[in-house]
């Protein structure tokens, strides 16, 4: 594995450096500040990943014949660490990173035309249907039945139920679905990947307030109902009964992402912060216990960068991520929350107003003094929301059975 960067490598570094320092403005970086979870308002995010389409930098992993890039693997990691190193947002997944994918590889013509184009442009957002009330990292249990019906001359299916801790489903126009169209079958092989129109009638969204805050534009998570809701069979993606095996090469790209880069940028905000943070009469940063964590986080995520580049590198040859995103999705998450962990700690007294708290004030465009340094009004919303991410697409105690099972053959 060639670890140095060559010429080209780091004028394309300069590139996007530069191209950040003007398309990250002002107005986007000070929402980002106030950021529990990487990500902006529907407004903000849409801004940024339009000023990403317009320069052609919005889907770095897609195929060029459906508007990638066409970088190799060094640019995207490139691209991946410059922009964590800005503190740029996080682009939303759904659409380019998850379902994209999927459609690309099982999806039909019509399939591609119609939905590819404005994911590319984030012209259509995205949210996604896998968990139920029930049914979390044992998904091959869910229960949103799909039945087969014909309407108005339509063939399609009729669906009931629900899905759960659906990320950003009040912003979605789409929603790409597992649901059950057979129970005869073994429980993976009766389930089918359908999209959804979220205006379609008979869906309602309900949202789920959580611990990191009520933040305005911050809402995160629903319970999304549907009942009676008619979905055209044409929007089927692949085979009836084959969404199980399409869900499972969703969660590559979902599991398999670069974590190295934004958790170097996490670190080294905590740096900055025990470096002005007062303990004992001197900086927070030159106590030797703190020191110490951080040095030995820092070991970890230097260690998981050389995974990283190694397994990424493999992917230019045409090898799959395979079981490598499992082991990806255990570290980065648990670093993840032991980075927000630190900075925590790093905080203080000073992580107890919550951002909420923050926003109060700014509305109120007062003269009033800022109830926390800028760098700590988010530091306790980010740390209550990393609690989730050992959980999500598939708990990390999942992930170790899939390592156990493909890996060491128990």
């Amino acid at each position: 594995m060639e670890l140095e960067f060559k010429p080209e490598d780091l004028a394309f570094r300069d590139e996007v450096r530069a191209w950040i320092a003007q398309a990250y403005d002002p107005r986007l970086r000070a929402k980002m500040a106030l950021s529990k979870n990487g990500y902006l308002d529907k407004d903000g995010q849409v801004a940024w990943q339009k000023r990403l389409y317009e320069k052609g930098w919005i889907a770095p992993d897609w195929p060029v014949e459906f508007g990638g890039p066409g970088w190799t693997p060094t640019q995207r990691y490139v691209f991946a660490m410059e922009t964590a190193a800005a503190g740029c947002p996080i682009v939303s997944p759904m659409g380019l990173k998850m379902v994209a994918p999927v459609i690309m590889a099982f999806g039909n013509d019509e399939q591609k035309r119609r939905h590819l184009p404005p994911i590319l442009a984030s012209d259509i957002w995205w949210c996604q249907g896998y968990s139920e009330p029930g049914s979390g990292s044992d998904l091959a249990s869910l229960q949103m039945r799909a039945e087969k019906t014909v309407r108005d001359g339509v063939p399609g299916y009729v669906l009931n139920g629900s899905k759960i801790w659906t990320t950003h489903a009040q912003w979605a126009d789409w929603m790409f679905n597992l649901v059950r169209t057979s129970q005869e079958a073994k429980p993976q092989n009766g389930i089918s990947f359908i999209l959804v129109d979220m205006k379609t009638p008979g869906i309602s969204i309900r949202p789920l307030p959580t611990l990191d805050g009520p933040v305005e534009g911050q809402q995160e998570i629903n319970q999304v109902f549907y009942e009676d809701v008619f979905v055209p069979a044409e929007n089927l993606i692949g085979e009836e009964g084959k969404g199980w095996t399409y869900a499972k090469y969703l969660l590559e790209f979902e599991r398999g992402n670069a974590y190295a880069p934004g958790l170097k940028n996490a670190l080294k905000k905590v740096r900055r912060i025990a470096a002005v943070e007062m303990a004992g009469g001197a900086p927070l940063v030159e106590d030797p216990d703190f020191a110490r964590k951080l040095a030995e986080m820092e070991i970890q995520v230097a260690a998981l960068d050389a995974t990283e580049l190694k397994i990424f590198s493999g992917l230019s040859s045409g090898q799959s991520v395979g079981a490598a995103s499992s082991m990806l999705k255990c570290k980065g998450s648990e670093m993840q929350q032991a980075i927000s962990e630190l900075a925590l700690e790093a905080v203080g007294a000073s992580a107890v107003p919550f951002v909420a708290d923050s926003w109060a004030i700014i509305d109120r465009r007062s003269n009033d003094p800022f109830p926390v340094p800028d760098y700590a009004a988010a530091t306790a919303p980010a740390y209550l929301n990393y609690r989730k991410t050992s959980i999500y697409a598939g708990s990390n105690e999942i992930q170790r059975n899939i390592m156990a099972k493909m890996v060491l053959g128990l």
